[in-house]
């Protein structure tokens, strides 16, 4: 979608109307079973996961000392001896990675309540999977509540929201003069590449820790491990406390594992596969809620339905992400519709869903790693003014805009 960067005008741009639907009527178009939550089912998920882990690990054990002995490297060479063991030990952190990414979201299940209809199996079982993963299981199931509540408001959501031209130092468009975008926006490929792979790595404990990509209305210093954070009610400052108690008996249980069996091995075996989930869950979520063509909101514009379906689903690395990441990225509008339906009933409900509203769900089948790259480079800004929104790439162009009813006077044509 997209005209010509030579023949660009924002009046030739497709236009955008938000859906005019209610949640209620959205929601009667969904089946009632989907709905049900089935507790020993999602047991069942969750020991899969568990064993499959269990598993490589075992096999990972064997790595070592097979391509270490005498006979494989008279077979092999030593040269090719080494190059086998770290292939098996890539082959072990790519599949280990995603089956822990699986037992996040398992854990990520439990923070919406669509694990089981029993309250303290979900928080039990989302407690133990996400502490296990360096999640801070309430405090971020508090925050992505209201994310879910809020997304794609301007004003009231919690993770990924766009930047303004104010926020950048970016002048407004005024006819006859000419914003020099190379110079605000001219960084190398290389540099670009660095920024990214930075935010693959960091952006999951920069937010925790920082409030990185978050509401920027929050004061400075605002993070999910403060007791007394503006991310919480009093009420819920005990729980927070139970989370931290979990991460910091997690650092206790890593820097015991090193002394035991050495940080080499606690690397190889636990945090490099840690290192993917943060990847992994940084890149579908990013790929979920950033797009040029998804609309953001301010103001009367905004309403939970037309923010759910501000959202993306992509086919996301293809059967390895629907088994081992449980559709997660693959039926994710059905999921911020109905946070708390089951992941094994999204596949049927979003066909549904898709059927009611039509032309108002998203989806991608770009390559995940090249909608990346589009992605982090196409969507840099959005207006200052406006209740309906569209990213802006590095050259100040849109691919979407709203219906003219919702257009910002002075805005209409670039």
């Amino acid at each position: 979608m997209g005209v010509a960067i030579d023949d660009y005008s924002e009046d030739a741009l497709p236009a955008y109307t938000p859906m005019p639907w209610s949640l209620k009527e959205i929601r009667a178009a969904i089946p009632a079973p989907l709905f049900v939550r089935d507790t020993p089912r999602g047991l069942l998920y969750l020991a899969r996961d568990v064993l499959m882990a269990v598993a490589a690990w075992s096999l990972a054990t064997t790595i070592d000392p097979y391509f270490k002995q005498a006979a494989t490297r008279e077979l092999f060479t030593p040269v090719g001896a080494e190059v086998a063991r770290w292939a098996a030990w890539g082959v072990y952190w790519w599949f280990q990675g995603l089956i822990f990414t699986g037992i996040w979201v398992i854990g990520h299940e439990c923070g919406h309540g669509a694990f089981s209809d029993h309250k303290i199996v979900n928080d039990v079982i989302g407690f133990v999977t996400h502490t296990f993963l360096w999640t801070p299981y309430f405090s971020w199931k508090i925050s992505h509540h209201r994310h879910h509540s809020n997304h794609a408001s301007m004003e009231r959501d919690e993770v990924y929201v766009p930047k303004t031209r104010e926020d950048l130092g970016i002048p407004d468009e005024q006819e006859g003069v000419t914003i020099d975008y190379d110079e605000i926006f001219g960084d190398t490929p290389i540099y670009t590449l660095y920024m990214l792979i930075r935010q693959q790595l960091l952006a999951f404990p920069a937010y925790l820790l920082f409030n990185v990509s978050g509401q920027k209305n929050y004061p400075k210093w605002t993070n999910h491990f403060d007791p007394n954070s503006i991310l919480f009610t009093k009420a819920q400052r005990n729980a927070v406390i139970m989370s931290n108690i979990g991460i910091a008996a997690m650092v206790w249980g890593v820097s015991y594992a090193c002394s035991v069996y050495g940080a080499a091995n606690v690397f190889k075996y636990y945090a490099f596969p840690w290192l993917e989930v943060t990847h992994w869950f940084i890149m579908i979520t990013y790929l979920h809620h950033t797009d040029p063509d998804l609309p953001h909101y301010r103001g009367k514009e905004w309403n939970f339905q037309r923010g759910a379906a501000a959202t993306c689903d992509r086919p996301f690395l293809g059967w390895q992400g629907r088994f081992f990441l449980h559709d997660v990225a693959h039926f994710h509008v059905v999921h911020h519709f109905f946070p708390k339906m089951p992941f094994y009933h999204g596949p049927e409900a979003t066909q549904h869903l898709k059927a009611f509203i039509g032309d108002h769900y998203a989806f991608s089948d770009k390559p995940a790693f090249s909608a990346l790259w589009e992605s982090y480079n196409k969507c840099q800004f959005v207006e200052n003014e406006g209740d309906v929104l569209f990213y802006r790439d590095k050259q100040g162009k849109a691919t979407r805009r709203p219906a003219d009813q919702y257009r910002v006077k002075g805005t209409k044509a670039q």
